[in-house]
């Protein structure tokens, strides 16, 4: 694994550890909501003042709560990674979904959509990237008073899903004669996570890509109103023409990856694993109680184990258990005794999140409640 740069150490070990609330029952998720609604504001005034809009991903925190936090901080809309999170958010009252995922629309999957398609008051987009899946897609739409609102997803560069630039207008041209509505094109940046120095490549690859595929769908007589890039790392840097909106989802809440990758600075964390220190009994090392059910294996080719500790900035979390976070304290270096509780910030939001059926919202270290992640599970 990389031992991460002076630079990089220097922005995570600017993280301060936060005033946990006491009596928390660990290991506890706890979200800072002062924090949450600082970073809100600022991604969207950004964007804002770049003519571009935010169409924050709400996989990363699934909660309709924050997602209004969101959009009562100037979002436009949200975005979800499939049909049950769609649902979930739908049933929470938020009327502007799009699914930026290439739904195959067979079997249930079909007569879900074409549930919400039809749902009064919600503005559904959905995302396609091959002609067999807009023709399901649109059989699943079809004899609704409505065309479907969908978006071709492309490739910037991800390998991961999404047609070539050039590929694009024969594909859109189909889905169009389908009877689907071609209202945008979309691309992730994902390939920004490979670190810091890839993250400005990627923001350009995504302008590049959507410009060059606005134009082949333009040559098939497809005007687009949407061109919408999204990573947290490539948020800004992709904030140009003809780009009209972003997706950006772990900047709401931030985590260790994102502070690494300059996405989000130290004091953007809201997000913290509480955790207790249940052994000593091993020389050098204390365990804790989040292992790898509370805080994943996730991991990152520019990080060193399993989560960051603030206020024991020299411990390393080697290995994770199902419930055991073993804890490398390097000879010299400042120990939680045991039975404390610290805080830890997570390498990935978005799967620790998807882990826990609530997590307690604090203000100024008090706790606010305790919150559900109401589309916790939904994964399909």
């Amino acid at each position: 694994m990389a031992v991460p740069s002076a630079a990089l150490e220097s922005a995570i070990e600017s993280i301060v550890p936060p005033r946990l609330p006491s009596g928390v029952d660990t290991p506890a998720l706890v979200i800072d909501l002062d924090v949450v609604e600082r970073n809100a504001r600022r991604l969207a005034e950004d964007l804002g003042i770049r003519g571009v809009a935010l169409r924050p991903h709400a996989k990363t925190h699934k909660s309709v709560a924050l997602a209004r936090l969101q959009l009562e901080s100037g979002a436009r809309g949200i975005t979800v990674g499939n049909l049950g999170e769609a649902e979930v958010f739908a049933a929470g009252g938020l009327d502007d979904v799009f699914v930026a995922y290439p739904v195959w629309a067979e079997g249930p999957k079909a007569a879900r959509l074409r549930s919400l398609h039809e749902k009064s008051g919600l503005r559904l987009s959905v995302g396609f990237d091959s002609i067999e899946g807009a023709r399901r897609l649109a059989a699943a739409a079809a004899g609704s008073t409505r065309r479907l609102r969908t978006l071709l997803e492309l490739d910037p560069g991800n390998r991961r899903t999404g047609v070539l630039p050039d590929d694009a207008g024969g594909v859109a041209r189909a889905a169009r004669d389908l009877g689907l509505d071609v209202v945008g094109l979309f691309t992730h940046g994902g390939h920004a996570y490979a670190g810091l120095d890839a993250v400005a490549g990627a923001a350009a690859d995504e302008i590049r890509t959507l410009e060059h595929g606005r134009d082949a769908l333009r040559a098939e007589g497809i005007e687009v109103e949407i061109l919408s890039a999204g990573s947290t790392p490539t948020a800004l840097g992709a904030a140009a023409a003809p780009v009209t909106e972003i997706r950006a989802g772990t900047y709401i809440v931030g985590d260790r990856q994102q502070v690494v990758l300059g996405a989000v600075p130290p004091e953007g964390v809201a997000i913290w694993v509480a955790a207790t220190v249940v052994s000593v009994a091993v020389p050098g090392q204390v365990v804790v109680d989040a292992g790898s059910k509370t805080l994943t294996k996730d991991v990152a080719p520019n990080l060193a184990g399993h989560g960051y500790l603030p206020a024991y900035p020299a411990a390393e979390i080697l290995r994770v258990a199902d419930y055991h976070g073993m804890t490398r304290i390097p000879d010299g270096t400042p120990a939680p005794r045991l039975g404390e509780v610290v805080a830890i910030v997570p390498n990935h939001c978005c799967p620790v999140i998807d882990l826990r059926d609530t997590f307690v919202a604090v203000r100024s270290g008090s706790i606010v409640g305790t919150w559900p992640v109401d589309a916790r599970g939904r994964s399909g």
